[in-house]
Parts: C-alpha cells; structure tokens; sequence
C-alpha cells in the first residue's frame, strides 16, 4: 500500500534519513519504531507532503506522492494523528468528526448559502455518519459536548474518529499513547484493534515497545536515519541490533 523507496533527508549538512526503504502492506498494523532522535516523525511528514524526500521516491497504492500537497494526500486516502493531540476544544465532538467529512460533503457554497435539500440532505447523512464513528469509541453520548470536557484519553479517540471522518485507506498514528497510564493504553490497544477489524490499514509509530509488539503484524526498526531491522515482532524484540539501539552496547 505505501512503499518507501530509498528516501533520503536532509536538513542542510544534517542527515535525518538515509536511504530508508520499507513496504507498509494493504491491511493489519505495521509498527515503525526506533530510540528518540531516530527520524520516525521526519517519516510521518513526508508520507502526509509536510516535508519533502531529498531523493528518493513515496508511494502510495501505486501512485507517486512526491511534491503533493497535504490535502491532495488526504484525498487519496491518508489520514493521520499527532503525538500532540489536535482536536477543536471549543467545538462539539460531532462537530469535530464533521470537520473531517468536508471533502466529502457534496454540495458547494450556493447551496450552503440557501441551504437548500441538497446542502439539508449532506448534512443529515454527516451527522450520522459522525455519530456512527463516535459510536465505536463509546463518545456518541457525549456528542453535544465541548472537546474540551472530555479526558485525555477521549481526546485521543475523538481525534481517532475526526480521522476515520475522512474516508482513510491508511490510518497513521504518531505515538498514540504518548502520555496514557497503562489502563488507558489498555483501553486505546483495543480501539485500535477495532480499527484494524473493520478493514483499515494502520501505520503506527511509537515509542512503547510493549504496546507496539502487542498490536503489530510486522515492524520496522529505524535508528540514526537508517533502518536497521524488519520483520514480525518476535523476530524483532531478538534481534541483537535492536536491543544494542535501545539499551546501548555495554548493557546489549
């Protein structure tokens, strides 16, 4: 589904990605992980147009995405979430998955001006596709509500469902439990394996390991812009590399 083909990065002399080539396949959880400082967020900007590959090349379902505006790559079919939680505190939760919807909302601006049966009729069926998705995080009853009512870990399923709102073929997650005690990270393990049930395809970065070797199919390993181990997770919690990036020669 994504291919990363010898994608290299560069911020003037410095190098935060060299030459880094993984596949993500269409379906099931696929983990990229690696220490602080790795270049796991760099890869995240450029699969969403954020930034851009100094050489190589991303594709996406077989269709380049170099130089594609971020938009432009939500429209195809990339959803993501931040490590920051992002949702509007000052909307309703079904006005935040709402806001995911608008690419997809078909009318144009004389029928919301008018609001006439076209623009009346979209609305309707967003609203209850808005309320669908909060259902399958538990938040439907508190779709009225301010974000800004909801815990930590609502918030993140909030964000969960505005991204769902957008049609996604492929969900990115950038650290989704950054900052959730374990019962939460619990709760969200779940969530995202609901996600992975209904048909979505996830890519995941994260810095906990025992989260990550929970939920994915398959992991890829990057350490100083470089990846430096993939395969199933067993093969990867091994693998001598790996522990050596993680826990430093001496203790490796």
């Amino acid at each position: 589904m994504l291919q990363f083909e010898q994608i290299s990065k560069r911020f003037g002399g410095l190098h935060v990605l060299q030459d880094v080539a993984f596949t993500v396949p269409e379906g099931g959880i696929f983990g990229l992980i690696g220490p602080n400082g790795a270049g796991k967020t760099t890869v995240f900007n450029l699969v969403t147009g954020l930034l851009r590959p100094t050489s190589g090349s991303i594709r996406f379902a077989g269709q380049q995405l170099n130089g594609i505006a971020p938009h432009r790559i939500t429209e195809r079919g990339i959803a993501r979430t931040f490590q920051n939680i992002r949702v509007f505190k000052e909307m309703t939760l079904l006005e935040n998955v709402m806001v995911g919807m608008h690419d997809h909302l078909d009318y144009g601006f004389a029928a919301l001006l008018i609001k006439s049966r076209r623009f009346r009729d979209a609305e309707a069926s967003a609203r209850l596709r808005a309320l669908e998705l909060l259902s399958w995080f538990k938040l439907d009853g508190k779709a009225q509500q301010l974000a800004d009512s909801l815990s930590y870990g609502e918030q993140r399923k909030l964000e969960f469902a505005r991204a769902l709102a957008t049609r996604p073929k492929l969900l990115l997650l950038d650290e989704p439990v950054a900052g959730m005690n374990p019962a939460e990270k619990t709760e969200l393990m779940a969530e995202i394996l609901n996600i992975k049930q209904r048909g979505f395809s996830i890519f995941m970065i994260e810095h906990d390991m025992r989260f990550v070797m929970g939920l994915c199919d398959r992991v890829a390993v990057l350490n100083f812009g470089r990846i430096i181990a993939e395969g199933a997770p067993d093969d990867i919690r091994s693998n001598p590399q790996v522990i050596e990036a993680y826990l430093g020669k001496e203790d490796a």
